[in-house]
């Protein structure tokens, strides 16, 4: 009798809590709305007083299509949103995510949940009912922010080399556009930085490719896992970890999408081709799973093995008809609590208040690392603060939305292209303690590909899944490479 009162007491303390997060979350993101909207005039007119010109945002878009130019970026309601007409052959068709321009805020949200509840109930004049039903034409959506920075990719795009005003400008975040001796050659712009450790011998050895995770630089895999493998492995394998398109010591250009036909090409002209890279394997983190997924499909015979780190996949419901909508509000769900999903609320729903957030810390990172080697008297390794601060807002922005987001309705695809090829072992490591991305995400991984296998590590989150075990890591990377190598 004790227990189910207990039980009882239990479940209405916990929806009060829910209720009390919701009406919070409500109010909250309301001012944030507001704030973002205010801030969208306040950096246009930074930008023109010290830029004398401002780039465009995603806070409006025209359904009047553009023709003079002959670039278009169109978008059907509830599809993806693509480039259909150009007139230069340099760029190729783009895979844009509708959430870069269409992200509602709180109250339009609650206005559309009423509006549906009063169809449902019938409540709604017949007359314009009526009309609606009739209507059958396929609307589209021409962006034409999106429009203007994909032109900024002709005729301007020496100009964006120098960093925005509220970018970084050190030598670190701009090493890609200095002068030192390393960038004398003109194709070194073109690739990403890479991290490498290669055998001392003549012989080629097996590669592998680290790809990190979002705000994230190679550092994870080069300060951690690099340094503790066995002296065989050394001596057998090529190790290449990148920093991604935008992020660490590769370039950040600013005319830049950060599609996902983007850093694919970036990653293949700066490991595979450079390196002359013939069948390798994959170890990737995160938002880097996706990249290595989409890899794996387009390399079918040169994959050997995918070791995805917490995989952020999260399944689209059928009848769903807004796939990247709903993996944004899935990874961003505009709650106060847990902070982590307020985090990434803040940086996935607001263009302007996430640029704030990047001036603020990315732009001054040298002070926060002193004060960080300050408080802890130098004790603590900086790598992590590296990778986290070495980026641009434009870099995060268009990744987050364009790989995370835009990929929702491929992944599935990918997903089942790898589970058909025999040849690639697929191994899945997550942190039980994970608050980034669920544990579930992994598991759904695995019931699309049946013989991958996953691991869930007790008491280590998306961080501690490698940092803080990577000896253990780097002895079960070299168990899965060498037992690929011995069954093929």
């Amino acid at each position: 009798m004790q227990m189910a009162v207990m039980a009882k007491a239990r479940s209405a303390l916990a929806l009060s809590g829910r209720v009390v997060n919701e009406a919070v979350s409500f109010v909250a993101f309301c001012v944030l709305d507001l704030v973002d909207f205010l801030l969208c005039f306040v950096f246009k007119a930074v930008d023109l007083w010290i830029e004398a010109d401002f780039r465009p945002c995603y806070c409006s878009s025209t359904k009047e299509a553009i023709t003079s130019s002959g670039k278009i970026l169109v978008s059907e309601q509830g599809g993806e949103s693509k480039i259909v007409s150009l007139t230069s052959s340099k760029l190729h068709l783009e895979d844009i995510s509708d959430t870069l321009y269409s992200r509602p805020s709180l109250v339009s949200e609650v206005s559309r949940l009423t509006l549906s509840e009063l169809k449902r109930f019938k409540l709604e004049d017949p007359v314009l009912h009526s009309k609606r039903g009739n209507s059958r034409c396929s609307t589209f959506t021409v962006n034409t922010p999106i429009v203007e920075m994909l032109q900024g990719k002709f005729g301007r795009h020496l100009s964006h080399q120098i960093p925005r005003w509220s970018d970084c400008d050190c030598k670190l975040c701009t090493s890609w556009i200095s002068s030192s001796p390393q960038n004398t050659n003109p194709n070194a712009k073109a690739t990403l930085f890479v991290n490498s450790q290669c055998p001392t011998t003549d012989e080629a050895g097996e590669a592998v490719l680290f790809i990190h995770g979002f705000i994230s630089s190679s550092l994870f895999w080069s300060e951690t896992v690099f340094p503790n493998f066995s002296r065989a492995a050394k001596s057998s394998y090529r190790l290449f970890a990148v920093d991604l398109l935008g992020f660490g010591r590769s370039p950040k250009p600013k005319e830049s999408m950060y599609t996902l036909r983007e850093h694919l090409e970036m990653i293949e002209r700066s490991v595979l081709e450079a390196h002359k890279v013939k069948s390798f394997h994959i170890v990737a983190h995160s938002l880097g799973c996706i990249l290595a997924l989409a890899l794996a499909v387009k390399h079918p015979q040169s994959v050997k093995s995918l070791t995805l780190l917490a995989p952020p996949f999260y399944p689209v419901p059928k009848g769903e008809t807004q796939a990247t909508q709903y993996v944004m509000r899935k990874v961003a769900p505009r709650r106060v609590w847990p902070p982590m999903a307020f985090g990434a609320s803040l940086a996935c729903w607001y263009e302007h208040l996430s640029r704030v957030i990047c001036l603020l810390i990315c732009k001054n990172h040298r002070i926060w690392e002193f004060i960080a080697k300050l408080i802890t008297r130098n004790r603590v390794r900086t790598f992590l603060l590296e990778g986290f601060f070495c980026h641009t807002h434009n870099a995060a922005w268009h990744t987050l939305h364009n790989i995370i987001c835009g990929t929702a309705a491929k992944i599935g695809s990918y997903l089942d292209a790898v589970r058909e090829n025999p040849n690639c072992k697929v191994t899945i490591f997550h942190g039980k303690n994970d608050e980034v991305i669920p544990v579930e995400c992994s598991y759904e991984v695995q019931k699309r590909i049946p013989h991958a296998k996953v691991r869930v590590i007790d008491n280590k989150d998306h961080i501690t899944i490698v940092v803080g075990r990577q000896k253990a890591f780097a002895r079960e990377l070299e168990h899965i490479w060498n037992s690929t190598n011995h069954t093929n």
